[in-house]
């Protein structure tokens, strides 16, 4: 859905500082339902894409595509170091945000980041189709679910090293994601703080022992 918004606005074409659409137009074009949309806008504007200005709309910030890059790490050579250094700085983050989006996330919160772990993303999974918007929608919305202010403006760094390790390990763990996001999913909708921060750790331990391989 990211993607199809995103050639929306290189099509009609929008420039940047135009308002986009509203998310019931938006889905009435696309066929789809608001929180559909609701988290494509996110997820675009975690990629630095478009800026949500609260109460006056959705705005475009850039047509060039591809993630934010707040570090600076697109020039590191070696991808399988940064790989690594990245999911060690998200095992220092990751857990701590699991554990508060399990201690704060509404009813609401929940739905959504059980959206990203449905049957139909995991089937993508299985059948090694692209689904590297679900996952990136899968820990934004643990870590907007953390109701910490600080937290959300980290989310463009965990964004990119999502990116990272999908590109270096050629989504090569299926079972270990499907088994572990399903853990977090489930730890969070219990309010299992403790739980959260385990399943993530494990999760990401299995990222970690991947790229070390």
């Amino acid at each position: 859905m990211g993607n199809e918004i995103y050639h929306y606005i290189l099509d009609t074409p929008l420039e940047p500082g135009a308002k986009l659409p509203n998310e019931f137009e938006l889905g009435e074009k696309f066929g789809v339902g608001r929180s559909t949309v609701r988290e494509a806008v996110k997820l675009l504007s975690s990629k630095g894409i478009v800026e949500v200005r609260r109460g006056s709309g959705t705005y475009v910030v850039t047509t060039a595509k591809g993630l934010s890059d707040p570090l600076n790490l697109r020039s590191v050579q070696d991808k399988n170091a940064l790989a690594l250094d990245l999911v060690n700085v998200r095992l220092l983050l990751e857990p701590g945000m699991a554990e508060m989006a399990a201690l704060n996330a509404s009813d609401e919160d929940i739905e959504r980041i059980q959206s990203p772990v449905r049957p139909w993303v995991e089937s993508k999974i299985h059948s090694g189709d692209l689904y590297i918007e679900d996952d990136i929608a899968f820990h934004t919305c643990i870590a907007e679910s953390s109701k910490n202010m600080v937290v959300e403006q980290l989310i463009p760094i965990i964004d990119t090293a999502v990116m990272m390790f999908v590109n270096v390990t050629h989504k090569k763990l299926t079972e270990e994601t499907i088994l572990t996001h399903r853990m977090i999913t489930e730890a969070i909708a219990r309010h299992d703080p403790i739980g959260a921060r385990s399943a993530m750790v494990m999760h990401l331990n299995f990222n970690r022992n991947c790229i070390r391989k």
